[in-house]
Parts: C-alpha cells; sequence; structure tokens
C-alpha cells in the first residue's frame, strides 16, 4: 500500500485526475501544458518562461537523472506545479548531486505523479490549454467543487503582464570569455543562464538588464546590439518594452528576439499577436528555415505566436520600418517561428537555439547576431540615425 500522501489535479473543464503527491504538499494553480521533451526537466522547470504553469511532462518515466547544480537556468524552479506518470524511484545519472522529489520539496513545488498523462495531454490537445489546481495532503480530500471553484478564481494567461514579476532586479555583467568584441544590452524578461553564456563564448559583454529598463539607460551603455530574452505571460501587455524596442528600430541599433522577444518585435512592427490552443513545449520540434532550406530540432516554451497578415506566411508585409519576412516556420503546424526585417538590422526567432535543453542545431543564430553587429558597425546610416535621435 503506498505511503504517499493523495493528490488530485482538477482541470478548470472539470476534469479530474488522481494520483500522489510529488513534491511539496500544499495547492498550486497555473495554467496546465503539455512538455514533450523526453529529458532536460530539470532546465525546464528552472526556465523563467514557465511562471505560473503546471508542466505536464508526456514522457512517462521522470527523474531518473537526478538534479545538479549546473543544470539550473536561474536561481529557483518557476514552474506553478509538476505532472508526472511514473517517477523514478532514485536517480542514477554520473552527474545527479540529489533527486528530483527532494528538489520540488525544497522549492515548494507542488506536484503529482501517478497521473495518466496521455490522457491528460490528449485532454489539452483537444480543448486547449486551461487552468487547473494539484491539490495534495489534506486538502485533497477537500469536494471537488470546492477545488474547481479555486481554479475558476486563478487569473487567465492571456492578459497576465508577467516579465516583471520574473525580471531581474539589479543589472549584472556576464564578461566575454576571451578578448572582448561587442557589448549586448539584454533585456530580462525571463533570460535562461545559458543565453548570456552563449553570447560571452562569441566575444559579447552583456548587460542583463531589468524589463522595465529605460530606453536612456540602454544607450548610456553604447551598446553594439540589443537582445530580448524568452519569457512568461501575454506579448500585448508589454508596452514599456514595445516603446523601448521601438526607439532602439528608429536608432538602427541590432536586435535579436528570442521567443517573448519574438513576439515584441511583431508588435513593435505592428502586427498582432494571439495565443495558441496549446503551444509548443519540449525540445524535438522541427523548424524551417527558409533562408538556407534547412530544418533544425528546436526547443520550444510559447502558447502565444505572431499573427501574420493575410495568413500566407511566404509574403512579406510592409510595416513603418520597411518589410518584414517569415524567416522561419512551424512545420507541425505552420506557425511563424521567426522573422526578419529587410531594411533595419532586426531578426528574431520564436524557439529557444541556446538548447537548454534540447538539441544545438539553432545555436548558429547567436552567430547571426554577431553578423549583424559586425555589419552595423560598419553601416553610416545607422550612425546618421543616431545623430538624428542625439538632435
Amino acid at each position: 500500500m503506498s505511503t504517499q500522501s493523495p493528490a488530485v489535479l482538477v482541470l478548470e473543464d472539470g476534469r479530474v485526475f488522481e494520483g500522489e503527491a510529488y513534491g511539496a504538499i500544499g495547492e498550486t494553480v497555473g495554467e496546465a501544458v503539455f512538455c514533450t521533451g523526453m529529458t532536460g526537466y530539470q532546465e525546464t522547470l528552472t526556465d523563467p518562461s514557465y511562471h505560473r504553469q503546471v508542466v505536464v511532462m508526456t514522457a512517462p518515466h521522470i527523474g531518473n537523472t537526478g538534479v545538479n547544480a549546473h543544470d539550473m537556468e536561474s536561481q529557483r524552479i518557476w514552474a506553478a506545479g509538476f505532472v508526472v506518470r511514473d517517477p523514478a524511484i532514485r536517480p542514477s545519472n554520473w552527474r545527479s548531486q540529489g533527486d528530483l522529489q527532494t528538489s520540488l520539496t525544497e522549492h515548494g513545488v507542488v506536484g503529482i505523479s501517478g497521473v495518466d498523462t496521455r490522457a491528460l495531454t490528449i485532454h489539452i490537445r483537444d480543448r486547449g490549454a486551461m487552468r487547473a489546481g494539484i491539490f495534495s495532503g489534506p486538502v485533497a480530500l477537500e469536494s471537488i467543487q470546492s477545488l474547481l471553484a479555486r481554479v475558476h478564481a486563478a487569473p487567465q494567461m492571456s492578459g497576465a503582464a508577467l516579465a516583471s514579476e520574473v525580471s531581474t532586479k539589479q543589472e549584472y555583467v556576464v564578461e566575454p570569455s576571451g578578448e572582448p568584441l561587442f557589448t549586448v544590452a539584454a533585456l530580462d524578461l525571463g533570460i535562461k543562464g545559458s543565453t548570456p553564456a552563449l553570447m560571452a563564448e562569441r566575444g559579447i559583454k552583456v548587460h542583463v538588464l531589468p524589463a522595465d529598463t529605460s530606453f536612456e539607460r540602454v544607450r548610456e551603455l553604447a551598446p553594439d546590439g540589443l537582445f530580448f530574452s524568452n519569457g512568461p505571460g501575454d506579448p500585448a501587455t508589454a508596452d514599456s518594452e514595445i516603446e523601448l524596442l521601438r526607439r532602439a528600430l528608429d536608432a538602427r541599433l541590432p536586435f535579436f528576439g528570442i521567443c517573448f522577444g519574438n513576439q515584441l518585435l511583431g508588435r513593435a512592427l505592428g502586427l498582432d499577436t494571439y495565443k495558441l490552443p496549446f503551444g509548443h513545449r519540449g525540445m524535438n520540434q522541427p523548424v524551417l528555415d527558409r533562408a538556407t532550406g534547412k530544418v533544425a530540432v528546436t526547443s520550444h516554451n510559447h502558447g502565444f505566436a505572431i499573427a501574420w497578415p493575410g495568413g500566407d506566411t511566404t509574403q512579406a508585409v510592409d510595416t513603418a520600418y520597411g518589410p518584414v519576412r517569415v524567416s522561419h516556420v512551424a512545420l507541425n503546424d505552420d506557425v511563424v517561428e521567426g522573422i526578419a526585417c529587410t531594411d533595419i538590422p532586426a531578426f528574431s526567432v520564436q524557439y529557444h537555439p541556446e538548447a537548454a535543453a534540447g538539441p544545438h542545431d539553432a545555436s548558429d543564430l547567436f552567430d547571426r547576431f554577431v553578423d549583424l553587429m559586425r555589419a552595423a558597425g560598419e553601416d553610416p546610416a545607422r550612425h546618421e540615425g543616431e545623430e538624428s535621435h542625439d538632435a
């Protein structure tokens, strides 16, 4: 007979899954989403993009590699809750420094195990991402009606402004490896540790900045480029970040955005964003790079996407900053996975090229950013724009 505390997962549409407590005892509510990665659960849990989300792992056996300090993408676990089918009895990996359940407990993350995650994933895929609550211990014995009322009282992800909740409160610098070649101002909207590390490997000095940083502060740093990170929440709420980006585009400051940063570039250019039915999450998502014709297997975590005017992603559209085209597209559902501007030095992708966790097929995008900054440094039009902005 099991000695684990009882737990129950309650979806906002009334579907209920029973199981056992996994992690901290208590209750949590968030948006239920499924992650298709077979590994990389530690990077997923510590990715700030998963703030206020209840993560369902589609792979049945979770926890076998344990946890370690090196694979942390931030200082804490950000996921609101964790759902697994068959947790490992004990970790078995030479890099392991502890077990996953203990880590969840230490971080106060309420989880549930013993759930039919295949059925749960199919349900979310068919009905769409929705709010869910995990209740374990004594609270799990309350009436389903009472628990469902708590789920319905939780805020929706649409309209949620969350970047400021996960962003750094103080600026910090990641120094380059070897000779410094460029300086980048990186707006932390939920940045993962691997991102500035990969830039540093390319000779970039990275100033990681809070989400509410002003354009004046960015200009004080005299960066060669501006970077917007991944992050949680609805891009339609990010007014100050979009205003900062537009001023940077006016000044022809080279820009690279990832995930949330991709959506914000789209909105800065005048495009709309929309919420996907169930999003893309996991490190096995195929994306076509239209510039090279190559398909990359990529790491994703996004529930919103850019809405392409007219729906034909093979056609460029005109914006106040000149033409913009779809540079990357998801092969599973044709979602816009990257955009590139023609007249200004700006591009972005919806997925995570830092591949934490995941394949390294798309890491060359950081090299593209370096090339963009190098070319912009030789562009007289950029310096003319800076002078006119000063005036």
